[in-house]
C-alpha cells in the first residue's frame, strides 16, 4: 500500500479523491489538511510518499508549500491538483520541486498513473498542458509578464481575479491588509499596468484566468 497525503481546503474534493484512490486497493491516505501549514504538521506526524495538493489555499498555497514539504522529507513526491490549465503553473511548480501536475477533472486512472510515474521519479503532467507547454517554448516570443512573480504574488493575484477585496484576501491568507495592497502594487509594477482592470485583462490573454471584465 502507498501512503498518500491528500490536501485541499474543499472537504468534498478530498473526500472524492480519498475514495476513489482506496477503491484501487493500492492506497492508504494517511493525513489529511486543508492548506500548507496544516500539510507540514501533517507531514511531522505521518508518513506520506506521496502527496496530492492544490494550489491556492488558505494561509500557504501548493507552490509556497511545496519546497517547505521537501526540505522536511525530501524524498516526498508532490503532485499538484489545480483547476488552472495555463502552462506558467506546472512550470513554476516543477521549479519549486514537485513531480507532477494534474487537473482537477483529471480521471482516476490518470491519477493513479501520476502516482505510479513521480514514484519512479518521473515527472508527469496532464498531457495537453505538457503539450502547450512544449509549444510555448517553441515560440520564445510568448514569454508571460507574469513568469517573474513570486508564489505569494502570484497566490494574491489569483484571489484577485476571483474579485476578492482586499480585506478578504488578508483574511484568507492571514496577512495584513496593509501587506496585500503592497502585493497587489508590486503585482501592477511588475508586469507594467497600472489598474485591477488591465491586470485582468492581461491575465485574462495570457491564460491565467478564463474571463475578464
Amino acid at each position: 500500500m502507498i501512503n498518500v497525503m491528500l490536501v485541499d481546503d474543499h472537504d468534498l474534493v478530498r473526500t472524492g479523491v480519498k475514495r476513489l484512490l482506496e477503491d484501487t486497493g493500492k492506497f492508504t491516505i494517511v493525513a489529511e489538511a486543508t492548506s500548507g501549514e496544516e500539510a507540514l504538521e501533517q507531514l511531522r506526524k505521518t508518513d506520506p510518499r506521496v502527496v496530492l495538493m492544490d494550489i491556492n489555499m488558505p494561509g500557504i498555497g501548493g507552490l509556497e508549500a511545496t519546497p517547505k514539504l521537501l526540505r522536511q522529507k525530501p524524498d516526498l513526491k508532490i503532485i499538484i491538483v489545480s483547476m488552472h490549465t495555463d502552462e506558467l503553473f506546472p512550470q513554476r511548480v516543477l521549479k519549486a520541486g514537485a513531480m507532477g501536475y494534474l487537473t482537477k477533472g483529471s480521471r482516476i486512472d490518470e491519477i493513479v498513473h501520476a502516482i505510479d510515474q513521480v514514484l519512479a521519479n518521473r515527472h508527469y503532467i496532464t498531457p495537453e498542458i505538457a503539450q502547450r507547454m512544449a509549444l510555448s517554448k517553441v515560440d520564445d516570443e510568448d514569454e508571460s509578464p507574469f513568469d517573474n512573480l513570486s508564489a505569494r504574488e502570484l497566490q494574491v493575484l489569483l484571489l484577485m481575479m476571483e474579485g476578492k477585496k482586499v480585506t478578504e484576501i488578508s483574511d484568507e491568507l492571514c496577512l495584513s491588509p496593509k501587506t496585500v495592497s503592497t502585493y497587489r502594487h508590486r503585482l501592477h509594477d511588475k508586469v507594467g499596468v497600472k489598474t485591477d482592470v488591465e491586470l485582468a485583462r492581461l491575465a485574462l490573454f495570457h491564460g491565467l484566468i478564463d474571463n475578464a471584465p
